[in-house]
């Protein structure tokens, strides 16, 4: 028996595999992201610890056998600052937060984010974890020095479920990493302010990723007896990107994913770190040598849905028909959806980035709202897949996965066929695969998928508004410009 641990920005799930890869149970649990304000998103990171307890013992009281493997996935970014004990020193800092905005722009304006970009491929941003451990270095030094450790969510629970202190490759990719090398790079360091931090960094295990036995205490919460407990080894890793990818058979060069979820993020695979990398996104180091992603995650997915459906007092289950209700351009309704409080990351780095819903009169119905912003973000995925360089075949998973309506206008955007993944939690599925394929073993578990074609009545209409689309980001980009300058 296998679990797969997948610790999303609002959602902890586990899900359980026998030797087969067959789905056998699911539990999963909300978690609450805080605002107090100035920008700054966080969470109670001793929650999320609670959380990911909570689901894997639901999961292990409906298994016929006690698991061999707990395999941990979570959103990356972020600052989550824990002592020796693995003890929260405060919450943590989301990849969401906005706090060191300034930092990024500083760093921007002095050539400090083109030196990381050349040095790890990546484009740093206001909630990667460089610009807020110097904010809380400027802001809370006494909050540094009492933690050992500055990491992710899973290097935290890794950390209290093992005793152990480790990253997986991937998950310590950005911004420290020479993707080459694959270990920290000082240079970035040192460009960042930051060498003096340097021990807060945990080791980095690659290619395969750390993993340890369950620790007495954990096994104890899981309700495990020593004897069960003393089988079940626990790994660190992929990120939720990777994970994802796994879970979705993407691993070929040129092929790629588009994860419709909190995040809209667009990933293709590579076999080369680029000479020159596009200023935004991520470069990922694979569970394999010579394979890297190219991630361009924008800030804000689905999370823009459920504020227009919220604030149009619609529900989910009328969306398909609400998309259905409007034709191709949303009688004209146009969304630039740059949702997020801290700007955008993905296909470009702007801090002072903001949504907007152009082509409002009183004819504009809640199905044009919907569609417009369904529109809006289908061509900032398009946005992004041109800058990360897809070539191949492109899988698509996560929640809004699950919308017909949704898909068809993604591949009809996109003007090419979608693989819709059938894994319902391609996260927690890849972590497993990813954890067996580290020890050495090929379960040649399956990864069914069904296509969605592009509609071909729609390809010049589409193509012609994409264009539209890019004219009126530059444009906006020169508003946000003057606007905060």
């Amino acid at each position: 028996m296998y679990i797969g641990v997948d610790i999303g920005t609002s959602l902890t799930k586990a899900a359980a595999y026998d030797p087969d890869g067959a789905e056998l149970c699911v539990h999963s649990v909300p978690t609450e992201l805080r605002y107090p304000g100035d920008g700054r998103v966080e969470q109670d990171a001793d929650g999320v610890l609670a959380s990911v307890l909570e689901v894997v013992r639901a999961v292990v009281t409906r298994l016929p056998e006690p698991p061999t493997l707990v395999a941990l996935t979570g959103q990356g970014d972020g600052c989550w600052l824990h002592d020796d004990a693995g003890r929260p020193v405060r919450p943590a800092a989301s990849w969401l937060d906005a706090r060191a905005s300034d930092v990024v722009g500083v760093w921007d304006a002095d050539g400090t984010a083109d030196e990381i970009l050349a040095r790890n491929g990546g484009m740093v941003f206001p909630g990667a974890s460089a610009a807020i451990l110097a904010a809380l270095d400027r802001d809370e030094p006494a909050t540094l020095d009492r933690a050992s450790t500055a990491t992710h969510c899973v290097g935290l629970t890794y950390h209290r479920l093992t005793g152990h202190r480790a990253v997986d490759v991937s998950d310590a990719s950005f911004p420290f990493l020479d993707p080459r090398r694959r270990d920290y790079d000082a240079g970035i360091l040192r460009a960042c302010g930051l060498e003096h931090r340097r021990d807060l960094l945990p080791p980095v295990v690659g290619p395969a990723g750390p993993s340890a036995p369950l620790s007495p205490d954990a096994a104890a919460a899981l309700g495990l007896s020593p004897a069960a407990a003393s089988r079940v080894t626990v790994s660190a890793g992929p990120y939720d990107l990777l994970a994802a990818a796994r879970g979705s058979d993407v691993v070929d060069p040129g092929d790629g994913l588009l994860i419709i979820g909190t995040t809209l993020a667009c990933q293709v695979v590579t076999d080369r770190v680029p000479s020159s990398p596009h200023r935004a996104g991520l470069l990922l180091a694979m569970w394999q040598e010579n394979r890297w992603m190219r991630a361009m995650p924008a800030m804000v997915g689905t999370a823009s849905m459920d504020w227009l459906l919220t604030t149009t007092g619609s529900t989910f289950d009328e969306f398909g028909e609400l998309v259905a209700g409007s034709p191709p351009g949303a009688r004209g309704v146009r969304v630039l959806p740059y949702w997020s409080q801290s700007g955008e990351r993905a296909p470009f780095v702007d801090g002072a980035a903001r949504g907007r819903i152009d082509g409002l009169h009183l004819g504009t119905s809640r199905a044009d709202l919907v569609r417009g912003l369904c529109e809006g973000l289908a061509f900032a995925a398009r946005h992004c897949f041109e800058a990360a360089g897809l070539t191949g075949r492109l899988a698509v998973s996560g929640g809004g996965a699950q919308s017909t309506a949704w898909t068809q206008l993604f591949a009809d955007v996109l003007g090419r066929p979608l693989d819709v993944v059938d894994v319902p939690q391609t996260g927690a599925y890849g972590a497993v695969l990813s954890a067996l394929e580290a020890r050495g073993e090929r379960p040649g578990w399956p990864v069914p998928a069904h296509t969605v074609e592009p509609a071909s009545t729609t390809r010049r209409h589409y193509d012609e508004a994409y264009d539209d689309y890019r004219r009126r980001v530059d444009r906006a980009r020169d508003e946000w410009k003057d606007r905060w300058t």
